[in-house]
C-alpha cells in the first residue's frame, strides 16, 4: 500500500503487513462463522483453535520444552512488576534485581512495595545514565535467591543483553516486552519470561508469559485469583474472558514468521539492521552521537543518538516525516532520536533510513 509509513515507534509499534492483510480478509467474516473474531465467544471452537495455534506457534518457533506453560495474561509488563514477587516471594524467600534502565528500576521497585525486605538491587548503571550494562564482575548474585530479575532490553536506552547473565542455579525470571523472539535462545535457565506484545508480538493488550513447571509450584495460592500464575495456567489462560483479538493477531505474526523460516532468518536480518544502521552512526560518530558506549552491549531492536544540537534533533524528526518515516522521536527523559528496528521492520526500510541520515549530514553537518 503506497499510503503507509515507515514506522519506527517504540510501542505500540510496527506489524508485518501480511498478518494485518490476513486480519483484513477475515475481519468481517472470519473462518465463515459470519461475523468477526472480535464478535465470538472465547468458548467457542472457532477461537479456540486460534488460541490453541498461538500457544503452539509460540513453542514451535522458541523449541520450548514441555515443562514450560505458555500463559496469556493482560495487564502489560507493569502488572508483571508485581505479579511475580506477589506469587514468588514470600517468608524469607527473596529476589536479587539488575537495574539497567527505567523498566528494569520500576520492577524493582514494584517488588519493593510487595516485599520490602525480600528485594536487593546488586547491579545498575544509573549513575551512568543507563549507558552500558553491568559487567558479570560488578554483582553477585545470592545463590539462595528465589530468582534474578533482569529486562532483556533497554527500551529507552538502548542497551540490550546479547548473553544472559549466569545465575548458577538460580531462575532466570526476564521482561523481554521490547525484544521477545527478536532471535532463538535457549529459555530453560528462566523460571519465568513475559512480554507485552505491542513491540514485536502484536498489538497492545496481551502479555505472553513462559512460566517453568518447578517455578509454577512454587507460587502462592492464597493471592485474589486474577493474580494467580496457578489459575491462570490450569484455566488454559481463559480463566476470564482474554484479549481475543490481540491473541488472534499474535497468531496471525507468528504464522508469517514461521513462514518466512523462523527465528533463525528473523535474527539474521535482525542483525543486518543493526549493522547497517549502527554503521552509518560509527561512520559520522561526531554527528550522530551514539547513547550506549559499549559496543557490545547495543541494542539491535531500540537504537538511540543524538545530534549536536537539539533544533538539529527536531529538523531530523521532521524531516525523516516529510520523507514518510514516524517514531523517531527520542523518549522524553533522553531526547535525542530513537530508531526502534522491532522485527517488522525490514532491512529495505532501514537502507530508506540510512539513505536519509546520509542526506542529512552531508547538508547540516
Amino acid at each position: 500500500m503506497s499510503n503507509r509509513v515507515i514506522n519506527f515507534y517504540a510501542g505500540p509499534a510496527a506489524l508485518p503487513l501480511p498478518a494485518l492483510e490476513r486480519a483484513q480478509r477475515e475481519m468481517l467474516d472470519f473462518e465463515g462463522a459470519g461475523m468477526s473474531v472480535m464478535e465470538i465467544s472465547h468458548r467457542s471452537k472457532e477461537y479456540d483453535a486460534v488460541h490453541e495455534e498461538a500457544i503452539s506457534l509460540v513453542k514451535e518457533l522458541l523449541n520450548v520444552p514441555d515443562n514450560f506453560r505458555v500463559l496469556f495474561l493482560q495487564g502489560g509488563g507493569n502488572l508483571q512488576f508485581a505479579m511475580v514477587p506477589m506469587n514468588l516471594l514470600y517468608g524469607d524467600r527473596k529476589a536479587d534485581y539488575l537495574i539497567t534502565g527505567n523498566w528494569a528500576e520500576k520492577a524493582y521497585k514494584e517488588a519493593k512495595i510487595v516485599a520490602p525486605d525480600n528485594v536487593r538491587a546488586i547491579g545498575s548503571t544509573k549513575d551512568e545514565d543507563y549507558c552500558r550494562l553491568p559487567d558479570p564482575d560488578e554483582y553477585q548474585v545470592d545463590p539462595k535467591a528465589a530468582y534474578l530479575h533482569l529486562c532483556s532490553n533497554n527500551t529507552i536506552y538502548g542497551t540490550q543483553w546479547h548473553e544472559f547473565p549466569d545465575a548458577g542455579n538460580v531462575p532466570l525470571v526476564a521482561d523481554m516486552s521490547s525484544d521477545f523472539m527478536w532471535r532463538p535462545f535457549d529459555v530453560r535457565p528462566f523460571g519465568l519470561i513475559y512480554a507485552g506484545a505491542q513491540k514485536n508480538l502484536g498489538p497492545s493488550g496481551l502479555v505472553v508469559a513462559l512460566i517453568r513447571d518447578d517455578m509454577l509450584e512454587q507460587c502462592r495460592t492464597d493471592l485474589p485469583s486474577m493474580l494467580q500464575y496457578r489459575i491462570h495456567a490450569d484455566k488454559n489462560s481463559l480463566y476470564n474472558t482474554p484479549p481475543t483479538f490481540s491473541i488472534y493477531m499474535l497468531r496471525n505474526v507468528l504464522a508469517y514468521n514461521k513462514s518466512i523460516g523462523g527465528l533463525a532468518a528473523i535474527e539474521a536480518t535482525n542483525l543486518s539492521k543493526g549493522e547497517l544502521l549502527y554503521g552509518c552512526i560509527d561512520k559520522y560518530s561526531g554527528f550522530y552521537i551514539p547513547h550506549v558506549t559499549n559496543k557490545a552491549h547495543r541494542s539491535v531492536m531500540n537504537v538511540d543518538f543524538k545530534l549536536p544540537s537539539k533544533e538539529l534533533d527536531e529538523k531530523f524528526v521532521a524531516d525523516a516525516k516529510k520523507a514518510g518515516m514516524v517514531g523517531l522521536k527520542g523518549y522524553r527523559s533522553l531526547g535525542g532520536i530513537r530508531v526502534s528496528m522491532y522485527n517488522a521492520t525490514t532491512l529495505d526500510h532501514v537502507k530508506v533510513l540510512v539513505d536519509f541520515m546520509e542526506r542529512f549530514v552531508a547538508a547540516n553537518g
